[in-house]
């Protein structure tokens, strides 16, 4: 079954794999780092988590203009790579006395993912323009690049952590993970020529596609592509809380081991990936030759509900003892937490990109993908504004919110249905 897919998606799964090692430590220690090293209090972590996320999820709206208009996706690459390099040297180089280099080095590595994740995305569908059949599969498969790399990241944090107990080595090695990324790019970059917006086979496609696409239907394609970026805003304000709220539920009311700590509960998100994201493809496959394969929306309808009830175990576990921050809970809670997420995320997160290849008229493609990375700006900012209230309120009611969020983005996909399945295939 793999064999079918084109050899360019092999270099983009090593490429964002270690770019991804770099993200994820950072995502592991980033609260903690804040708190522990920096010392500042909750509603200043909050705001900076909820900044940081939503300006490396709204920098994709310029990437994907540099992709489709000005660079190519493989030049804008190369720079959104380079800068998160400088990003992470300038975390390792902060502290308490020095924070200028830390905010800095937010910034670069915010504006580097961003320019850098759409245009990746953007790559993946172009290789798939004539294999319309296995793009969902595809996705998933690269998908499943990202989460080694979201493995490997907090695993490097977590033994970093047991052994020297110091942030900033974690920022040196998320730092080499991206120069690794940079070496697989430049093996790599002569399977994505064609899959490049500025390459022959492309410009070929889009004026093709202009041709077979009125003004009225492009028009349509875009408001469903809209109606979607709202319903994955939704999502993505739980999603993130584990970067937040359940990090400081690790580090706070959780029974802490020496190789089970607060940083390394995002972890399980991407193991859980790696464990289930070949059988799903393969459960996909099956269905496929059949003729039963369930649409993209449904797939992200049924990923909502999963969400609100990964949400849902943490409203019982604060109850059952977590509301107090008291390291009294089993890591269980947690860890079944995630493994609810991850189903959701494989639902939603490489389905949605999928959806957005297919559907966003080609001369945009790169500014659309841009719109589905605001979308998770917008959830991501959110997610850290509403975590400023996490030591304010019984967490209960915290994970009951956003329970509630998750449950009221599913009702808009029944809603929006029919929209949504008509550019679905």
């Amino acid at each position: 079954m793999l064999k079918k897919h084109p050899a360019g998606l092999w270099v983009l799964f090593s490429v964002e794999m270690w770019e991804r090692f770099g993200f994820y430590i950072m995502s592991a220690i980033y609260v903690l780092y804040m708190d522990k090293a920096l010392h500042f209090d909750d509603a200043r972590k909050g705001l900076l988590y909820g900044l940081f996320l939503a300006a490396a999820y709204l920098f994709p709206l310029l990437g994907g203009w540099l992709g489709d208009r000005a660079l190519g996706q493989l030049n804008t690459v190369r720079i959104g790579l380079w800068l998160m390099i400088m990003g992470y040297v300038g975390l390792a180089l902060s502290s308490a006395e020095a924070l200028n280099p830390f905010y800095t080095g937010l910034m670069l590595v915010a504006s580097g993912t961003g320019i850098f994740k759409v245009n990746m995305s953007v790559f993946v569908g172009n290789l798939y323009r004539n294999k319309s059949d296995l793009r969902d599969a595809g996705f998933n498969i690269y998908y499943m690049g990202v989460n080694v790399g979201a493995t490997l990241g907090p695993l490097a944090a977590t033994l970093i952590g047991a052994f020297f107990n110091l942030y900033v080595l974690s920022f040196w090695a998320a730092a080499v993970g991206l120069l690794i990324a940079v070496l697989a790019l430049e093996i790599g970059k002569k399977q994505l020529t064609e899959a490049d917006s500025n390459s022959t086979t492309v410009q070929k496609q889009i004026a093709q596609n202009k041709q077979d696409m009125n003004k009225k239907e492009s028009f349509q394609r875009i408001v469903t592509l809209l109606v979607l970026f709202l319903i994955a805003g939704l999502f993505w304000m739980p999603f993130y809380q584990n970067g937040m709220a359940l990090t400081l539920f690790a580090d706070r009311s959780t029974v802490t081991y020496t190789f089970l700590r607060p940083e390394t509960y995002v972890m399980f998100n991407a193991v859980f990936i790696l464990l289930l994201t070949p059988p799903l493809v393969a459960f996909y496959s099956w269905l496929r030759k059949r003729n039963r394969e369930p649409s993209t929306p449904y797939k992200i309808f049924f990923g909502l509900l999963l969400m609100a009830l990964a949400m849902g175990i943490m409203v019982i576990a604060s109850l059952s003892g977590g509301n107090v921050n008291q390291p009294v809970m089993s890591p269980l809670w947690l860890i079944m937490t995630y493994l609810f997420i991850t189903l959701a995320e494989i639902l939603i997160s490489p389905m949605g990109q999928s959806y957005v290849s297919k559907v966003a008229p080609q001369k945009i493609q790169g500014l659309m993908m841009g719109g589905w990375f605001g979308s998770t700006a917008l959830g991501a900012l959110s997610s850290g504004l509403f975590g400023r209230l996490y030591s304010s309120m019984p967490h209960h009611a915290y994970f009951l919110v956003l329970t509630g969020i998750s449950l009221l983005a599913a009702v808009l996909v029944l809603l929006f249905m029919k929209k949504l399945q008509r550019f679905a295939q």
